[in-house]
């Protein structure tokens, strides 16, 4: 196990994305550790849990706490302190190696084939309540190899934001969800205003966002066993020669060339009429944005039809933890439609239970398609190693904007270094 572990230890040091279901974008300030995190004194005899994550937005950090707060309210049998911490990949990384990790911790599905390959995660999937009430996209985001490794907690869809304003003015109608490719350029140069600074979409060179245009092309990263890259295809070429032309010919434009630090931030200013963010964006444009108008959809079909990505995390309990037994017990209440539907009520994330979906709409009806995006959404995960494929691939786009390095080139160039990495 401590051999495995130590490998994993430049793995999770990967740089992070924003593509957590509760991530916060990178442009908006840090948020702090949750308040609250005093814990009253565990009756005398009780199994004390710490479950260990990450710091998001305070509105969520209250809610956990009050989730967890009603917990050890309801079970002085079992006692869980919440533990929210900065440079969290760094301190789990730590905590493993050195044989004392947390009882439960987040795990991003982007990382959990290098925790299963570390066997650091005990497989407690199967041990949840109602497994099948799960979308079965999200229970596919958490296996490895036929293995349900932990429950997701929530996730976020990427969909399609567009400005109601800019959108009247141009005398265009608003995107549906029936929209393609085409009907996504044709209404970007139409909004493009380069007089007024406005581009008709504002994307960024970012494989967590092109690939949703590879899965809607028919183009696959790499075969399903992961024994070989497929991204070198004329799939993968109609894709990034649609995301890059839009770019290259004016319609769109990353968010550095609109002043701004994301592309919501764009958006939310006015320079970009539409862009493709999940629903993190939404409290974001409440927050700083308070007076913008807008909508949202689901992404554009391409070509082989819709695919969008799912962001998520879920709670995983350690393989070497002291009290699996009672970790595993918290999280089947954490992700149980009880404490799901009192997490995601706050409406910051979107709940991964099927069950749930009616209730959880009748509140927030404007993100029906966020939500809906689950019933073909692909997972946002690989193979352990393959930050080397997100960095070839990422700076190969930023060239291919700029127009020093041709679509196919990125492509020959990431397919290489992917086999590289899956050779090893």
């Amino acid at each position: 196990m401590k051999s495995k572990l130590s490998m994993l230890l430049s793995a999770l040091l990967l740089t992070a994305m924003i593509l957590s279901a509760c991530a916060t974008p990178a442009a908006q300030p840090a948020a702090q550790p949750a308040a609250g995190g005093e814990q009253a004194a565990a009756p005398a005899g009780a199994v004390n849990l710490q479950l260990m994550g990450w710091a998001s937005s305070d509105a969520e950090n209250v809610r956990l706490q009050e989730v967890v707060d009603g917990w050890n309210a309801a079970n002085p049998d079992i006692q869980v302190s919440l533990n929210l911490v900065p440079d969290y990949d760094t301190k789990l990384q730590t905590s493993l190696a050195g044989g004392a990790p947390p009882d439960i911790f987040y795990v991003d599905s982007f990382r959990l084939p290098d925790l299963a390959a570390a066997g650091a995660l005990l497989p407690i999937g199967d041990k949840m309540t109602n497994v099948d009430d799960f979308y079965p996209s999200l229970r596919e985001a958490f296996t490895v190899d036929g293995v349900f490794y932990c429950p997701p907690k929530d996730f976020s869809t990427l969909a399609l934001e567009y400005n109601t304003d800019l959108f009247d003015a141009a005398g265009l109608a608003y995107p549906t969800a029936d929209w393609t490719w085409d009907d996504l350029r044709a209404a970007a140069e139409a909004l493009t205003n380069k007089d007024a600074g406005v581009v008709g979409f504002s994307i960024n060179p970012d494989f967590a966002r092109w690939i949703a245009f590879l899965y809607q092309a028919g183009g696959e990263v790499a075969n399903a066993d992961f024994t070989a890259m497929t991204l070198d295809s004329p799939e993968a070429l109609q894709a990034m020669e649609f995301y890059v032309g839009l770019v290259r010919d004016g319609f769109a434009a990353p968010a550095s060339d609109l002043d701004s630090g994301w592309p919501g931030e764009a958006f939310g200013k006015g320079r970009a009429a539409m862009t493709m963010e999940g629903n993190w964006i939404v409290p974001y444009l409440k927050d700083q944005f308070p007076d913008l108008k807008y909508g949202i959809t689901e992404l554009p079909a391409g070509p082989a039809g819709k695919a969008t990505m799912a962001f998520t995390v879920c709670y995983g309990v350690a393989a070497n933890g002291r009290n699996t037994d009672a970790a595993t017990r918290v999280v089947d209440y954490l992700t149980g439609p009880e404490g799901m539907k009192a997490w995601t009520d706050l409406g910051l994330a979107m709940p991964t239970r099927q069950s749930l979906r009616d209730g959880w709409l009748a509140q927030y009806p404007n993100l029906e398609p966020m939500l809906n995006g689950a019933d073909y959404a692909r997972k946002w995960q690989f193979r352990p190693g393959f930050g080397d494929v997100l960095d070839t691939i990422n700076a190969g786009l930023q060239e291919a904007f700029t127009g020093t390095k041709t679509p196919q080139a990125v492509l020959s160039e990431t397919q290489s270094v992917g086999e590289q990495v899956l050779a090893r």
